[in-house]
């Protein structure tokens, strides 16, 4: 069970940080509406330009965490309930522009992969 939580840490880790920091001005599939960059995203769901670097620096601070948490275990609890609120943040706003329920499936399965780690713990 281990390695399984491991391995989920390392993938939620890196996914948030590729989104983040590789691919932030980039188009992807699963960006809101018809956004092709990050910015351009959060003025999809209406949100202040602002509030990007807010949560863009809670996920990567998060993810970076997330990858500490395999050493220091005292902290993946909190660590995978952060992402958690921030994953169902993401899903809310695919909701609120009533986005194809394929945009946000990453932000689902993140979710759903900490919840794992976040139960396996509690």
């Amino acid at each position: 069970m281990q390695i399984i939580e491991i391995i989920i840490k390392v993938a939620v880790s890196l996914t948030l940080l590729n989104v983040w920091i590789l691919r932030v001005n980039k188009r992807t599939p699963y960006r809101g509406g018809s956004a092709v960059s990050m910015k351009e995203e959060f003025d999809v769901y209406g949100l202040p330009g602002w509030f990007m670097y807010v949560v863009g620096f809670l996920k990567i601070i998060s993810a970076l965490l997330l990858l500490l948490s395999i050493y220091f275990k005292q902290i993946e609890f909190h660590v995978s309930v952060m992402i958690a609120i921030l994953m169902l943040g993401a899903l809310a706003m695919h909701i609120k522009i009533k986005d194809q329920f394929f945009k946000a499936l990453p932000s689902v399965i993140l979710l759903l992969l900490v919840l794992m780690i976040a139960m396996i713990k509690s």
